[in-house]
């Protein structure tokens, strides 16, 4: 080496290998904060954007009154009733439907009973006026759902379980909205009651649907609700196409389909079904699982919708509220926790946030062990959720590329009846 070369590694080899790792913290840096941003956008920053993007929106547009309309322009609807040996639900269900507040003679009642073999089909029968579908053959709940609507006569159709209860005013308010003739799919809110208060899935499963609830009210203001309610949400007949029979989120399909169409998913809470809560985070976890492998299922069958340029402000809102949810943003939790375990050697300011997720997931293993016990501490019921979700994603990930998910109903336990 000449006197005028430099040394290929000033400082020596540790000195390359000290600005190598620097230069690879610093990438590791640049993705946790990324990926950090990404979750907390996915759950908590879309929440504040809806919420300052409709009080703009109020300052310059005021909110549509709501119109009365007279009892003798409002639609005929048929309440159409999915149910597969849903036998001891029956009574409390037609006992429900006799009082809701919609004219008898512009209500049609139709139960589908597709391959129940409990005596549901025999319990139905006992009520005149009611119409029942049964076929002796179980193909699954939108095979029945499809095959029903080639008898649907009315301009409107409102889908219900047989396990929930619907409030009072649930049609009457459904189908006054359908008098804005741009509104195509009406979804209604989902209740969660809970008498067992220290059931995990009961205290995570509320909390989740009130804030669930919240995004779609204001999700429905800005621009449409993104997605419907499967336990009560109704749509124009004309405007309802037959759904693969092997799709698993029917009602999220159904109304998205609708929404691509140019029409408005409306959203009205004072429209709700009430259903109990899971028996337990066992039988919830079975539940997502489901969710989450028909959520991967939707997106490639509604890929088109995310096309924004196509879409706009509907793809943008699909993104954040519901794709972002199913696969990317459970994906980076895990991420961020070795991100933040390598940075952690870097400064105390890191460390502390590492200290701060390693208690979350402690927190989630306490609400677990006390679950078991039936130990009410809802504070720790909350994260023990909330990962509980996150694992069910992965669970139904792996199950639809397995394609062991079937469409066939599984009910989840629930802890007392809705009724």
């Amino acid at each position: 080496m000449g006197a005028d070369e430099t040394p290929p590694y000033p400082g020596g080899k540790n000195h390359h290998f000290k600005q190598i790792n620097r230069e690879n913290m610093h990438t590791i840096e640049i993705f946790f904060w990324i990926s950090t941003a990404i979750i907390f956008y996915t759950y908590i920053g879309y929440g504040i954007l809806l919420y300052l993007a409709v009080r703009i929106r109020r300052i310059f547009l005021k909110p549509v009154e709501e119109q009365t309309i007279r009892q003798e322009d409002l639609p005929k609807i048929t309440l159409m009733i999915p149910a597969y040996n849903e036998k001891e639900c029956v009574a409390a269900k037609m006992a429900n439907t006799e009082t809701l507040d919609y004219p008898p003679n512009l209500l049609e009642v139709i139960w589908v009973t597709d391959g129940s073999d409990d005596g549901t089909p025999g319990e139905v029968e006992k009520y005149k006026g009611v119409k029942l579908m049964h076929h002796e053959e179980r193909r699954g709940k939108i095979a029945a759902m499809n095959r029903a609507m080639e008898e649907v006569k009315s301009p409107i159709v409102v889908f219900s379980d047989a396990n929930t209860t619907l409030s009072r005013s649930a049609l009457l308010r459904i189908g006054k909205k359908f008098s804005d003739p741009l509104v195509g799919c009406v979804s209604g809110e989902k209740r969660i009651v809970n008498k067992e208060k220290d059931v995990a899935a009961g205290a995570g499963e509320g909390i989740y649907w009130k804030y669930e609830s919240a995004l779609k009210r204001m999700d429905a203001e800005l621009n449409t609700a993104v997605g419907a309610a499967g336990e009560l949400f109704a749509v124009r007949t004309e405007l309802y196409r037959a759904v693969e029979p092997d799709t698993i989120l029917d009602d999220f399909i159904i109304s998205l389909r609708i929404a691509m169409q140019g029409y408005k998913i409306a959203y009205d809470p004072e429209a709700y079904a009430i259903e109990s809560a899971s028996l337990s985070v066992k039988e919830e976890l079975k539940r997502k699982i489901r969710i989450a492998a028909g959520g991967i299922q939707s997106i490639l069958r509604l890929a088109p919708l995310l096309n924004i340029f196509r879409y706009g402000l509907l793809s943008f809102q699909y993104i954040s509220h519901r794709v972002l949810r199913w696969t990317l943003t459970p994906l980076l939790l895990p991420i961020i926790l070795i991100f933040n375990t390598l940075l952690s050697t870097t400064s105390i300011f890191y460390l502390g946030i590492l200290a701060l997720q390693i208690l979350f997931y402690l927190a989630a293993v306490a609400g677990s062990i006390l679950e078991n016990y039936k130990i009410k501490v809802k504070g720790l019921f909350i994260p023990y959720y909330f990962l509980m979700m996150h694992w069910a994603v992965y669970r139904g990930f792996l199950r639809f590329l397995s394609r062991e998910q079937t469409v066939l109903w599984e009910r989840a336990k629930r802890s007392q009846t809705a009724f």
